[in-house]
């Protein structure tokens, strides 16, 4: 599994949204690869100086993922993992990285070798309180009420792999309406979808234990990894 740490596309979040989760992974016999892709702006982001969101022309944040994608998949039999269970986790922007990367089959960059003629399509995916997947973000006071359309750079399909959503509906930094969203939209397309929302957790909560409920889902996420097949049974 690809592990996609957050920062608001401005800084990674390398321990609490990367390490620690290798190591929950890792625990469970899943081989983790934690992916530094490039920053700052290199994918949708809050700019201060006009409290505006930017997008940037290239997106090379989305860039990384799929090169390391394809790379995995390309060095898949010297590594020991399967290439046909290549999954990704993201967590706030990473979770946006996990969106676009599952719903863009084409290359965003030019060719550079073998590792780009395989599919940089995860074979499942994990968004953790994602964020920059609502269309209406930069203005919600004028959103038109039970608003949830998808941003326009994530083009979901039947084929978007299967995917695992979790979100606090009390996280003021991205908003619940990132989550909804996505998981809408996936429905509407009938792809496969498992979405756990919590009244309580904030933003990036990662897997640091609290007292709160939302504590307990790295056991739905192993779960779900059992039910659809890329972990064993038990």
């Amino acid at each position: 599994m690809m592990v996609f740490p957050g920062g608001g596309y401005a800084v990674l979040a390398i321990d609490l949204e990367g390490t620690e989760v290798c190591d929950w992974l890792s625990s469970r016999g899943i081989t983790c690869v934690l992916v530094k892709y490039r920053v700052p702006g290199t994918g949708p982001w809050m700019d201060d100086a006009c409290n505006c969101r930017r997008i940037p022309e290239t997106p090379m944040a989305l860039q990384d993922a799929q090169r390391a994608i394809g790379l995995l998949r390309q060095r898949a039999a010297s590594l020991g993992v399967d290439p046909h269970k290549i999954g990704v986790v993201g967590f706030s922007a990473g979770g946006h990285i996990v969106a676009g990367v599952s719903n863009t089959a084409a290359r965003t960059y030019a060719r550079v070798d073998a590792a780009d003629d395989l599919s940089s399509v995860p074979d499942f995916a994990m968004a953790l309180y994602p964020g920059h997947l609502w269309a209406n973000a930069d203005d919600p006071d004028h959103a038109p009420p039970g608003d949830l359309t998808l941003a326009s750079d994530i083009h979901v399909s039947a084929q978007t792999p299967p995917t695992f959503i979790v979100m606090a509906e009390d996280d003021r930094i991205d908003g619940v309406r990132m989550a909804l969203a996505y998981y809408v939209a996936l429905r509407a397309v009938a792809a496969p979808v498992e979405m756990h929302l919590y009244a309580h957790g904030g933003h990036a909560f990662g897997l640091r234990r609290t007292n709160q409920p939302i504590t307990e889902w790295p056991d739905l996420a192993e779960r779900w990894m059992r039910g659809i097949g890329v972990l064993p049974a038990r």
